[in-house]
């Protein structure tokens, strides 16, 4: 998937003023999740983290009706399921995300790891201790794996700019 033609498309396709600025899309072989920053709302004399939260809620309700618009075209356009977001201040939260299971066979050494978050009560499920873990790596390598993304971004520009097969 191009990312700056799937970049291009949601900036022309999003109304103008629901963001701060361009969105923040993640997109894997399943999703494509759009994030946008939405103007910080004045708290005055108020708790700012509620007003923040309070202005994603708005946000949220009130245009859904377009954000599913927006979904249902770029899913028949791309594939993938969009998932949407939001960032006011230092408060971020998903609307709708997918859930995905990922069928993956483990040895006896790895399923005691998942057990043994089970049985401490870190995680109700080998599902949710897996999930645990991979959050866990996530943050703990996350400049190695940004890395390697950019490497994979690499190899699809170059990729594409190689010689085309005629059909």
């Amino acid at each position: 998937m191009d990312r700056t033609e799937l970049a291009g498309w949601f900036a022309g396709r999003l109304p103008d003023g629901w963001f701060t600025g361009p969105v923040e899309l993640t997109v894997d072989r399943d999703e494509i999740t759009v994030v946008g920053t939405l103007v910080e709302p004045e708290a005055g004399e108020g708790d700012v983290d509620a007003a923040r939260t309070g202005r994603i809620e708005r946000f949220r309700e009130e245009t859904r009706r377009e954000r599913m618009a927006v979904a249902d075209a770029a899913q028949q356009r791309y594939g993938r399921s969009v998932a949407w977001g939001a960032v006011c201040g230092g408060t971020r939260r998903l609307f709708t995300h997918a859930s995905v299971p990922v069928m993956t066979r483990l040895r006896q050494p790895e399923r005691l790891v998942l057990d043994t978050l089970v049985d401490a009560g870190v995680a109700r499920s080998r599902s949710e201790a897996l999930a645990w873990a991979v959050r866990l790596v996530g943050r703990n390598a996350d400049a190695w794996l940004s890395e390697l993304r950019a490497a994979m971004t690499a190899v699809e520009e170059v990729r594409a700019r190689g010689p085309q097969q005629e059909d």
